[in-house]
């Protein structure tokens, strides 16, 4: 099957299928934050359309979507191309992802039920069937979902509703990090320290668990800029 990318600095073709419901422009927008296809790669209009059996017209505004997200870039008579990491993006939504999801774990601590804790410990337990660098999708699913309980569980569910829509540049860098060996089993021990205290009623553990965890993408945004300079754009 003919891959949907064309670039020089690909060692083989990216295969981007993804669910025909969610429509092409999920399906990219996906394939760009968990790093399917990386930054400097082309992306091919005519391919994307050949792969899901629609006309460019979708494909197109896909594209154009896509890049005012700043996922894609598009160069007249040159091509289109999966955008750099902006490090000034990655920086912004940390620090608004920080500010409330400290506020929402001291909460989540000062309201926790037994069944709430339960339901935390059962999304580590899934945690650890996933840490396979082969299932990286379901590992950052996983994780998302573990934030998206705390919310809930403080009682503020659209808070983490405001933070998927803006860190999407950090997602990237968290998917990336995913590669580090030994990062998965990392951010497993942080969300047992960050449940242990919530489970204890322990508002101030809880924050500076959750802080502290926050806090480890940035030397994943360290350790991958040494390898990967040309994925990130200041």
């Amino acid at each position: 099957m003919d891959a949907m990318t064309d670039s020089p600095t690909s060692s083989a073709p990216t295969d981007i299928r993804g669910p025909r419901l969610h429509g092409v422009y999920d399906a990219l927008r996906a394939a760009v934050l968990s790093g399917e296809i990386r930054p400097g790669e082309g992306i091919s209009e005519t391919r994307v359309a050949a792969r899901y059996g629609v006309s460019r017209t979708p494909v197109r505004e896909a594209f154009r979507r896509l890049a005012d997200e700043g996922f894609l870039r598009i160069v007249p008579q040159v091509g289109t191309f999966v955008a750099p990491i902006q490090l000034g993006a990655v920086s912004d939504s940390q620090f608004i992802r920080e500010t409330l999801e400290c506020r929402t774990v001291r909460l989540a601590a000062e309201r926790a039920e037994a069944a709430d804790v339960a339901s935390l410990t059962r999304l580590l337990d899934s945690h650890r069937t996933v840490m396979s660098p082969d299932r990286h999708s379901e590992f950052f699913a996983l994780d998302e979902a573990t934030h998206a309980e705390l919310a809930r569980i403080a009682g503020r569910p659209a808070v983490w509703d405001l933070l998927v829509a803006v860190k999407a540049q950090l997602d990237r860098v968290r998917f990336l990090s995913l590669h580090s060996e030994g990062w998965a089993a990392k951010i497993v021990g942080e969300h047992q320290s960050i449940v242990d205290r919530v489970a204890a009623r322990d508002p101030d553990g809880a924050e500076e668990a959750m802080r502290a965890h926050l806090r480890t993408v940035f030397a994943a945004v360290d350790e991958i800029a040494r390898t990967n300079s040309h994925f990130f754009e200041t």
